[in-house]
């Protein structure tokens, strides 16, 4: 089957105590996926990076009710899981969700949103996602690759640069598995993506404090949701995997260490 793992971010611009609906970043899509009826298709999770306390509002026809739907709180500069680890919103394909926020009321503050979709079966993808098991009988060196990323101020992705920009440090035709990551500056979230995540992103919160939680944050997914979502990439792409963030208006860059297992036969 073809399974699919996507971040997906969206943003308001100084909503104040008004639900507003987000502005998707490109790329991204409040429609579900055309996964086939009956599939597996799950909000896994969902975070906000906010500069002043706010409500979220998840809502369809389709979830539990249409007027306040998953209603979720989330104070300023906690970039933070909001659902409970392991829990997960089933998802029917093609429906077109309905997400709002509140937030700053001071003209141009960006309030951001991001969320974790995964497809256990998505035509036309096949992603390469092992379980922290297989991550760990084959792992022969942990391998750490930093990028500084210069995240824009208008919301939306932005500061992709190729993971070898920086540092050309993996070894040819090698594969190498991505557990986490670790930050310098907060910022609503970064992403990785190439051939092997079917040019899908995949991701994690922007906090720059919590290094337990990030350090390790394809593995806690992995093991919360009982789901493989450690991603693997090869070395021979390296060009190719792309790494890019999300940032409210004040554009702090961010540096970004990837923390991989290079991958060798099961030990």
């Amino acid at each position: 089957m073809g399974k699919a793992f996507e971040l997906i971010a969206g943003f308001v611009t100084a909503p104040s105590t008004t639900f507003t609906a987000l502005t998707m970043a490109t790329g991204s899509s409040l429609t579900v996926r055309n996964a086939p009826l009956g599939s597996d298709v799950r909000l896994l999770q969902c975070w906000s990076d906010q500069q002043t306390a706010g409500n979220i509002r998840i809502r369809s026809p389709k979830l539990h009710d249409n007027v306040q739907g998953i209603r979720l709180f989330s104070v300023a500069s906690e970039v933070e899981p909001l659902f409970p680890m392991g829990s997960y919103e089933k998802l029917i394909p093609q429906d077109v969700l309905v997400i709002e926020m509140t937030g700053s009321a001071t003209g141009g503050d960006i309030e951001s949103f991001v969320a974790l979709m995964y497809y256990s079966d998505l035509p036309g993808a096949d992603a390469r996602l092992i379980s922290p098991e297989e991550a760990i009988r084959r792992m022969s060196h942990i391998v750490t690759i930093e990028n500084t990323l210069a995240l824009g101020t208008a919301g939306g992705f932005s500061g992709e640069e190729a993971i070898n920009a920086e540092f050309d440090l993996l070894k040819a035709n090698t594969d190498y598995a991505q557990v986490g990551y670790s930050l310098s500056s907060e910022c609503s979230c970064v992403r990785w993506r190439g051939a092997e995540t079917g040019m899908l992103g995949v991701g994690g919160p922007g906090n720059e404090l919590r290094k337990m939680m990030t350090s390790e944050w394809f593995i806690l997914l992995s093991r919360a949701y009982q789901l493989p979502l450690i991603p693997v990439f090869n070395s021979a792409n390296k060009g190719a995997v792309l790494l890019d963030g999300v940032q409210d208006e004040n554009g702090t860059d961010v540096t970004v260490t990837s923390i991989f297992y290079e991958l060798g036969m099961p030990k």
